[in-house]
């Protein structure tokens, strides 16, 4: 990780000093640097076809270690309709295997149509997924931890419609079906002391309300991307285990100074009734405080704030400052700023295609240093 980090504060730094010399000596423009950048763009446009994108897939995060496959991605709009007004649809479909001997294939389609005014999202996951499972609480020690393994199937299927400009609402399905194979001896899933500990069937039904102002869906330099959903799990869904859970997820797009994008987001989660350990609410991974392992803190209750800084630095490369504060408990009213968690780090992106879709490289601190490799951007 350090001689990565190196490689990066190494390229960066060139890459600034070519930005501040470009305006001065304009022969710079045939330097090593910009032989570099012409033949990463050249690189990408050999991946990508007139419909379809592939690329190697590599990820690398605390919950993966170091993953490789492939990847395949279409970006388009619905009907071959060119209007500008149209957001653009995307497909991509993944297969990994990690180090941690995880194999996962994901596919999910985000569909706009009728004018920006119908949208659909659907997600498939299939997995075999070792994993870590740390207990259920805000004060967890790091010793709780232990290891299961599960495989899982995953579904969800939305379909939202505008109310009003910029409002858009409409029902949720999600299913999910957990097999775990393999616990430790004598551990919390082995006792049977959470919910959930022999696997789950999860089938249920919701609402999600959505508020999308957003000048550009992958990279935004103004506007709102909020949502506010319901879902009910119930037995006579098809679910083993019944609960509702309930969710608000807040962002704001500012443009601060030229191209430079400041995003932030409030997120809030609340579970009731008898869910299961994989379905409360939690912090950690790469979407939920980086720096902090997928589900390091979990209980019925979770609250996060975030933020990142974006600015260009040289063509398609660019750099993003982010830092998190969040929490859990079994109670709202136990929230407090004495149990807040924090975390903080910075990343380096590579734009892909003009729609702005990016190759993300962060690097976080919160109880841990975590290391992440993956597509798009957080927030």
């Amino acid at each position: 990780m350090k001689m990565t980090l190196a490689a990066f504060l190494f390229l960066l730094s060139t890459t600034i000093y070519a930005q501040e010399t470009a305006e001065t000596d304009s022969s710079s423009n045939s330097g090593l640097i910009e032989k570099l950048f012409d033949f990463a763009d050249h690189t990408v446009d050999l991946i990508s076809g007139e419909k379809w994108s592939f690329i190697p897939a590599v990820v690398y995060s605390p919950e993966t270690n170091l993953g490789l496959g492939a990847r395949a991605i279409r970006i388009f709009k619905y009907k071959n309709d060119e209007n500008s007004i149209l957001r653009p649809s995307s497909l991509p479909i993944t297969f990994l295997y990690t180090l941690n001997n995880q194999a996962i294939f994901t596919t999910e389609l985000e569909l706009w149509a009728n004018e920006n005014k119908e949208y659909i999202n659907a997600r498939l996951e299939l997995t075999d997924y070792p994993f870590k499972f740390y207990g259920i609480g805000n004060e967890l020690d790091a010793a709780n931890e232990e290891f299961y393994s599960t495989r899982y199937a995953y579904f969800h299927l939305n379909y939202e419609r505008q109310i009003i400009k910029g409002l858009y609402l409409g029902p949720r399905y999600e299913f999910r079906v957990d097999d775990i194979y393999k616990k430790e001896i004598g551990g919390i899933l082995d006792r049977d002391e959470v919910a959930g500990s022999d696997g789950q069937r999860l089938s249920g039904l919701g609402l999600v309300l959505n508020y999308d102002t957003r000048d550009n869906i992958f990279q935004p330099k103004g506007g709102w991307y909020s949502s506010a959903s319901w879902m009910s799990f119930q037995d006579f869904f098809g679910s083993n285990f019944d609960f509702n859970q309930y969710a608000l997820d807040l962002r704001k797009y500012f443009n601060p100074y030229k191209n430079q994008v400041l995003a932030v987001q409030s997120y809030w989660s609340f579970t009731s009734g008898n869910p299961p350990f994989q379905h409360v609410s939690l912090i950690g991974g790469s979407d939920l405080m980086r720096g902090y392992f997928e589900g390091r803190y979990r209980d019925r209750h979770a609250m996060v704030h975030q933020a990142e800084y974006r600015l260009p630095i040289y063509r398609n490369f660019g750099m993003v400052f982010f830092g998190s504060a969040g929490q859990v408990a079994s109670q709202p009213s136990q929230f407090a700023i004495n149990r807040m968690k924090y975390g903080a780090g910075l990343g380096f992106r590579y734009k892909l295609n003009p729609e702005g879709l990016n190759i993300r490289i962060d690097i976080a601190f919160g109880d841990q240093r975590a290391f992440y490799f993956g597509l798009n951007e957080v927030l």
